[in-house]
């Protein structure tokens, strides 16, 4: 039987995730040189045509820029790797980069956190420049990738519309009391932390499994964002969304640090061009284009009943994200992690 290379770089890949779920003295040696051919990877489907749209302009710039310098093999909906086999893939080399959700990988790498922190999202999400390349923030958080062997080489401009809080009609949440006691889907763990003091029963399933979910009870509502909505086609079974700014996320390209610093210099510029363009664009179409003039009409058109929090559910809910600070400067370190916070509400 011939293996295709997409066979082969399977086999690969899940093999090097196994090895470097078992620790570095099971890694193979390979050489630090730039490879003509650069596989990555993204679990995200073409459905989330907003989240897809900058992993498909990257690889676009590298393929038309790339000439001799490198070819792009890249693999989405997971063909080659789902989401949790992507990071360990990167760490033992079987791929070159990934794009990857940071709230999926906070558990692993506590930094980005910083991206979806209940109380902080809000601002980041209003002053998308603080997370831009470059900024102090950006900056701060590649020190910290960097203790990981690893490199973001772009937040992607800032971070998405924050999650809000989508539930059925049957266990309607209008307000911030009325989450007590729901079963509700939930994937981050900083969202997770927030919602603890209204005794939720935190369910983490799948996007794919949540149409269903809703459908039949299994969950009362969701903290998604609008892009899980459309691109699971979710308007269909939700009845009202609570715009009460619970979390939030970016999609980044991320690389291995020694691999980054080992390139040639033709790769690196390019690279380095791509995630530009990466920063430039892909936070403000979805912000700014897809989400108001596509998607957002798409919910209306279910008619979705939209709430804006109350200033006093607004205040209540900061309050409740001080122990969650906490939490997460224990994890990352006090001095980075108030570091981090002032950089993203603008104090620093």
């Amino acid at each position: 039987m011939t293996l295709t290379r997409r066979q082969l770089l399977k086999t690969t890949a899940l093999a090097g995730a196994g090895t470097a779920l078992l620790g570095p003295q099971a890694l193979m040696t390979r050489r630090a040189q730039a490879a003509t051919t650069f596989t990555g990877v993204t679990y995200l489907p073409p459905s989330y045509k907003a989240l897809t749209y900058g992993s498909a302009g990257f690889v676009d710039y590298l393929s038309n820029n790339g000439g001799d310098v490198l070819e792009v093999d890249f693999y989405d909906s997971g063909q080659l790797l789902k989401a949790d086999e992507q990071l360990p893939a990167l760490r033992s080399r079987t791929i070159d980069f990934m794009f990857h959700t940071t709230s999926y990988i906070t558990r692993s790498l506590p930094i980005l956190g910083i991206t979806g922190l209940p109380g902080v999202v809000g601002e980041l999400y209003r002053h998308p420049e603080r997370l831009r390349l470059g900024s102090p923030l950006f900056e701060l958080i590649n020190e910290q990738l960097a203790k990981e062997n690893l490199y973001m080489l772009s937040s992607g401009g800032g971070i998405l519309e924050p999650e809000y809080i989508w539930s059925t009609q049957q266990h309607a949440v209008r307000q911030l009391e009325d989450i007590r006691g729901k079963k509700v889907r939930v994937v981050s763990f900083e969202a997770t932390s927030a919602l603890e003091a209204y005794d939720i029963g935190a369910v983490r399933i799948p996007s794919s499994e949540t149409y269903m979910a809703l459908q039949r009870g299994t969950v009362d509502a969701g903290v998604f964002n609008i892009s899980t909505i459309i691109g699971r086609s979710l308007q269909e079974q939700v009845d009202v969304c609570y715009q009460l700014p619970i979390t939030g996320f970016s999609v980044a390209p991320f690389m291995l640090r020694d691999r980054w610093d080992a390139l040639d210099n033709d790769s690196r510029n390019l690279l380095t061009d791509a995630a530009r363009w990466y920063d430039d664009n892909f936070i403000h179409h979805c912000n700014d284009d897809i989400y108001p003039n596509d998607y957002w009409p798409q919910v209306r058109a279910e008619n979705v009943e939209i709430i804006a929090p109350t200033e006093e559910d607004l205040a209540a809910f900061n309050e409740t994200t001080h122990k969650v600070w906490d939490h997460w400067k224990g994890e990352v370190g006090e001095d980075i992690g108030e570091r981090a916070i002032q950089l993203a509400l603008g104090q620093s």
